[in-house]
């Protein structure tokens, strides 16, 4: 398989006043392409500063980082920002969705900055949300849906440009256990058609439902629970 993602000897450290906090205490990590991870560490284990540097929402202190063959070292922001929008896709908590635009139109969204024709925008959004069981719901807007169609909406959002990586942060955390279960089983069918998908989680029992479990603390990583 080929490596979609390397990270060597990664730290990241925080600066108040003149004493240093190390977050990220030299960060090994290779994941290939179609891995299904989870990243697996309590609140304060450096999960979430992780996460920011795996999605280029962030840079290192030190260390090399290559996503999908692009060395990010040395990148401006506008540059970080183009790999961000062509290679990962991002699924949080929150859904994070736009209240005044419909299901149809919110996975419509990243299409259209991707520069894709509305002809184009229209069939893939309608094709990926009807994968998603949402074929009756595409015209209804975030409050008119329940958190786990939300959900799914924001899943259809995430994969509907082909990124390289789905990047996923608790993404059942605001969820039922009954719907964070069905949100999984969508994750395990997008891996098993190919998807390259990390995933931050505090929760062991979320996290075995992935294929590799990576568990972080105190800014540390090592494989296994």
């Amino acid at each position: 398989m080929s490596e979609i993602l390397n990270m060597q000897d990664i730290v990241k450290c925080y600066y108040l006043d003149s004493e240093e906090f190390v977050v990220l205490n030299h960060i090994n990590l290779k994941i290939n392409k179609g891995e299904f991870v989870s990243i697996l560490g309590p609140s304060g284990s450096g999960k979430t500063t992780l996460m920011n540097i795996v999605g280029c929402l962030d840079v290192p202190t030190s260390g090399k980082y290559v996503l999908a063959n692009n060395d990010t070292e040395d990148l401006d922001e506008k540059e970080l920002a183009r790999i961000r929008n062509k290679q990962i896709g991002f699924v949080f908590q929150s859904f994070q969705l736009l209240p005044r635009l419909n299901a149809l139109e919110n996975v419509e969204l990243p299409m259209i900055y991707a520069g894709v024709s509305s002809q184009n925008r229209l069939e893939k959004a309608t094709v990926i949300l009807e994968r998603m069981g949402l074929a009756e719901k595409m015209k209804n807007y975030p409050n008119q849906l329940s958190g786990g169609q939300q959900q799914r909406v924001a899943i259809a959002r995430s994969v509907v440009t082909e990124p390289a990586i789905l990047l996923a942060d608790e993404p059942t955390g605001s969820l039922d256990q009954k719907t964070g279960q069905q949100i999984m089983e969508l994750f395990e069918e997008l891996n098993a058609d190919g998807r390259t998908i990390i995933m931050i989680t505090h929760d062991p029992s979320i996290a075995k439902h992935t294929k590799r479990i990576v568990s972080i603390l105190d800014g540390r990583l090592s494989e296994g629970v």
